[in-house]
């Protein structure tokens, strides 16, 4: 009983989770106060090392997959018993912050050293892993090495995988010293009993209604499109406005129209247009041709469906209506996630009990957790950023912050792997 007590009051040690946030920014630190260690770059490697050190010190058994993945376990007394894991990842944008991906990953080595520190056992083993390319910014496809942990990619055709100078995935997997043995998606003892994810919000929702804790329910599925709008090129000054085939005209009504299907589905449909080639580019020239993108995004499928045939059928209107045609291609598909209830109770009850106001929300963005909630029970914790700024230098979160979404962390972790 004393030890169920003890456990109760227990609590991470919040200037040591952000020197360890700290330290690790200094690897690929940009002038701007941001990160910059794009996967399986040198500065990659450097960020790798240190992790990897920091998990020995803290008396965990290290193991590397075959994409890279690294774990981190720290044994339980039930040797029948399936492992907690927790993590994301510490590779980042070009003009990355301190805090996307990293302090998930350091969270959950700041959960391990706060055990050590306290001598308490778990019933089951605990996992600290980070996974590789997440980002998605160097190689294709983005969450890369959680998507081969759950078998969506293959191990071997991952690692054919080219950046834009031809450089493989497997090749630099060992350069850096980072291809693994393991067979991807191998747990010893067998899959996860529980996954937990904590990751800085990435948006404005905590921050505007000062909630410390974000109990993440799901996350937006998402559907991308690539979008060729053709008209004719003509001189901007002879033809006439009513005889005109103009592709810009008619891919500015469509951009309209995406914002337009996207409000329609408040308060999770999102709609966006963020690439866009118009040619031939020249200023006194009617476009003949516009090339764009349409990010789709709502948390049910059939809100998905509706915004992609309501897109389809008002594209071909707008076309029609400016003498142009339109080819629409569905480029990238994630289902809507729903998180498991008892994970998401895990870190609901875990707030509750450490006193933390807390709100339901879902995730805009796709994170790890999205992949592994198909092979394991998984929940995610957010924690408020400044401004709702991440994918930026100046991302920023607050000490305190950090160190709630630990804690909350800790407790569910506790909750579902029993102590000894």
């Amino acid at each position: 009983m004393g030890m169920n007590t003890m456990a109760t009051g227990l609590r991470i040690d919040g200037d040591r989770l952000w020197q360890s946030l700290m330290d690790l920014a200094r690897i690929g630190a940009t002038p701007k106060g941001g990160v910059c260690r794009i996967a399986l770059t040198d500065e990659d490697r450097a960020g790798r090392d240190q992790v990897v050190q920091w998990m020995r010190e803290a008396g965990l058994a290290v193991r590397i997959d075959e994409v890279g993945n690294v774990f981190g376990r720290r044994a339980g007394t039930d040797p029948a018993a399936r492992a907690v894991a927790t993590g994301s990842h510490i590779d980042t944008q070009p003009t990355g912050g301190k805090f996307d991906g990293n302090y998930g990953v350091l969270a959950g080595l700041e959960v391990m050293r706060t055990l050590n520190a306290h001598g308490i056992q778990t019933l089951a083993p605990l996992e600290v892993v980070f996974w590789t390319n997440e980002e998605g910014t160097r190689f294709t496809p983005v969450m890369m090495g959680s998507g081969a942990f759950v078998g969506v990619f293959g191990a071997e055709d991952v690692r054919l995988q080219q950046d834009g100078a031809g450089l493989r995935v497997g090749a630099e997997l060992e350069r850096i010293g980072y291809r693994g043995d393991v067979a991807c998606g191998d747990v010893p003892g067998g899959p996860f009993a529980a996954y937990f994810e904590a990751h800085i919000e990435q948006g404005p929702v905590l921050e505007a209604y000062d909630m410390p804790i974000g109990v993440v329910s799901g996350a937006l599925g998402q559907q991308w499109y690539d979008v060729t709008v053709s008209g004719m090129d003509a001189h901007a000054g002879p033809t006439p406005m009513e005889l005109r085939h103009d592709a810009m005209l008619a891919a500015a009504r469509m951009v309209d129209a995406v914002n337009r299907i996207a409000h329609d589905e408040a308060p999770h449909g999102r709609g966006t247009v963020g690439h866009m080639q118009v040619l031939p580019n020249s200023r006194n020239v009617i476009p003949g041709q516009v090339k764009f993108t349409v990010d789709f995004r709502n948390l049910s499928q059939d809100g998905l469906d509706r915004m992609d045939r309501i897109m389809h059928d008002q594209f071909a209107q707008l076309a029609a209506r400016c003498r142009c045609t339109v080819e629409m291609e569905q480029v990238v598909k994630f289902a809507p996630c729903h998180f498991h209830p008892d994970c998401v109770d895990s870190v609901r009850n875990a707030a509750e009990q450490l006193g933390y106001a807390h709100m339901e929300v879902v995730s805009g963005a796709g994170h790890d957790a999205v992949y592994i909630n198909s092979v394991a029970p998984t929940g995610m914790i957010f924690v408020p950023c400044k401004d709702g700024i991440s994918h930026n230098e100046i991302e920023d979160a607050k000490a305190e912050h950090l160190s709630a979404g630990c804690n909350v962390l800790l407790h569910a972790m506790l909750a579902r792997a029993g102590l000894a």
